[in-house]
């Protein structure tokens, strides 16, 4: 069986291709650097995560835009030996205008090096790339119109105008011809993430409707010509959760399918899995799979209805999802990082970190949440309880700098406990956050006092997660770990929390942070990272 999430943590808009006996997903990562996650797998139960093309800056540059832009919802496709990555950077999210710009690489290897970027339109998001049997090639994605009303409040936002479809020359990199409005969606509204594929004579066109949050869908229609009409699905939508509130698989939406080389069908889709008794997900959206039949020229879900099911049968009947083991890092001696730790926005890594002997050095910029230069490298919270360390050597010279361990959805919703300095006490342990304060983003201090940490070696920090619940610990010198602080609320660290389920699209992270407000740079090192699902 397959077990769901395929992918867990934050990796939504799930772009799904298959290259021989090989299957590749890429998903969007927004604001985190390098761009685009690309995993692979042969068995569609266990995926490994192979390549994070966007890693240049002339390929993508994010410093100062705001929360949850950056990367939206990349197509990823294979033909004429080539694997084509279409992909969006919204620099705008707040207002009537988006700023979304569309962009098509190539590469001969998944692994890259990956073609110079060319821009298509900025038109819309959700670009997608489809390769017709004549050696055609589309350019789709959906029309953002400014004039229209904002998703909030309205079930069918008129910004989303609908799904255009555009000839893409690959010879000179530019579209041909006039744009066509193909889709307008269904009384759900909201479409967007277009997708197509022929089959049959056959043009099936799979779109996400219902904004991202609880009324998210996989809507589907067909066309014998691709320029339409099309015909909406006789169920209209193929999956979602929006009318089973107590399904496992909850958002579920924005899909693909692919066919297996005997003809099987399984569509990838988002989804989210909350804490139980809440509608917050700290683990933001995820990637899940169904298996499905084709019926009456339509696609169907395997096992009946539309809401996805948290296990599915494997094409291969030995394959079965792999348990998770716990995650140690040891950076020192590294001349790389591990791809599952990523930063913000900047192409220019090497300002906020550098591999050595010493292990991950951070050098402190600009305060935790900028938007610019932040130094913070962390990992994606894959799971709802798990216990996080690392190890930190940090000689701060001012009280405006101070490094350690954070749990980070974004600028308003965050936890940080690190070293610092203050007046009287000298080096000690300093611990506060962003409960959601948005869009002030005011800090909450949770120590009585600062801990006084004696000597200036290295000091161990850990963080314990049981659903709802995180505790920072404490460990200087080779003494035993103490709680810290008081228990906090992990689930402010949600898509849900703050601004609500349509103003933020990330997840949470764990990872280690550094700031030096002075501008002078102050560096820290971290020796290891663990992360242990519980």
């Amino acid at each position: 069986m397959i077990r769901n999430p395929i992918l867990p943590g934050f990796n939504p808009d799930p772009s799904i291709c298959r290259v021989g006996d090989e299957y590749f997903v890429a998903t969007s990562t927004f604001e985190w650097q390098p761009g685009v996650r690309i995993h692979r797998s042969r068995d569609l139960a266990n995926w490994e995560l192979v390549a994070l093309p966007l890693d240049r800056a002339d390929l993508l540059d994010m410093r100062g835009e705001p929360d949850s832009c950056g990367i939206w919802a990349p197509c990823l496709s294979y033909a004429d030996g080539l694997f084509w990555l279409v992909y969006t950077d919204v620099k705008r999210y707040d207002g009537n205008f988006k700023d979304a710009h569309n962009y098509v690489v190539a590469a001969p290897d998944v692994r890259g090096p990956w073609s110079a970027r060319s821009h298509v339109n900025s038109s819309g998001f959700d670009p997608s790339l489809f390769h017709d049997d004549d050696g055609r090639k589309w350019f789709l994605n959906m029309m953002w119109d400014h004039r229209g009303g904002s998703v909030g409040g309205h079930p069918v936002a008129p910004s989303f105008a609908g799904i255009l479809l555009q000839e893409w020359d690959p010879g000179t990199r530019r579209l041909v011809g006039a744009p066509r409005n193909i889709f307008a969606g269904s009384d759900l509204g909201l479409v967007e993430g277009p997708h197509l594929a022929k089959r049959d004579g056959w043009y099936h066109l799979t779109v996400a409707e219902g904004g991202t949050g609880y009324g998210h869908a996989v809507t589907m229609a067909r066309s014998r010509r691709i320029e339409g009409p099309y015909e909406l699905h006789p169920a209209k939508h193929v999956v979602t959760s929006k009318d089973a509130p107590d399904a496992a698989l909850q958002r579920a939406g924005h899909g693909q399918f692919v066919e297996t080389p005997d003809g099987q069908v399984y569509m990838v889709h988002l989804c989210s899995r909350p804490l139980p008794g809440t509608r917050r997900s700290p683990l933001g959206r995820e990637t899940a799979i169904q298996r499905c039949v084709w019926r009456d020229g339509w696609l169907w879900l395997a096992d009946g209805g539309a809401t996805p099911a948290p296990e599915v049968a494997a094409p291969d009947p030995a394959a079965t999802t792999a348990a998770p083991k716990p995650e140690r890092v040891d950076f020192r001696g590294l001349s790389r990082l591990p791809p599952a730790f990523q930063w913000l926005r900047t192409p220019e890594h090497a300002r906020i970190f550098a591999l050595g002997e010493g292990g991950l050095r951070l050098f402190g910029r600009e305060s935790i949440g900028s938007w610019f230069d932040q130094a913070l490298v962390a990992r994606r919270q894959e799971h709802h309880a798990y216990r996080a360390e690392t190890e930190v050597t940090f000689d701060p010279a001012s009280v405006q700098q101070a490094a350690g361990l954070t749990t980070y959805y974004n600028r308003h919703k965050f936890f940080f406990c690190g070293v610092t300095l203050r007046e009287g006490i000298g080096r000690c342990l300093t611990m506060f956050g962003c409960e959601g304060d948005w869009p002030d983003g005011r800090l909450t201090f949770h120590l009585a006092a600062p801990i006084p940490l004696p000597g200036d070696g290295a000091v161990g920090l850990a963080v314990e997660c049981a659903g709802a619940t995180q505790r920072f610990q404490l460990r200087d010198g080779d003494g035993a770990w103490r709680d810290v602080g008081p228990a906090l609320d992990a689930s402010l660290l949600s898509d849900e929390a703050g601004r609500g389920e349509h103003g933020s699209f990330t997840g949470n992270f764990v990872g280690m942070a550094a700031f030096d407000v002075t501008g002078g740079g102050r560096h820290a090192d971290f020796a290891r990272f663990d992360y242990e699902p519980r």
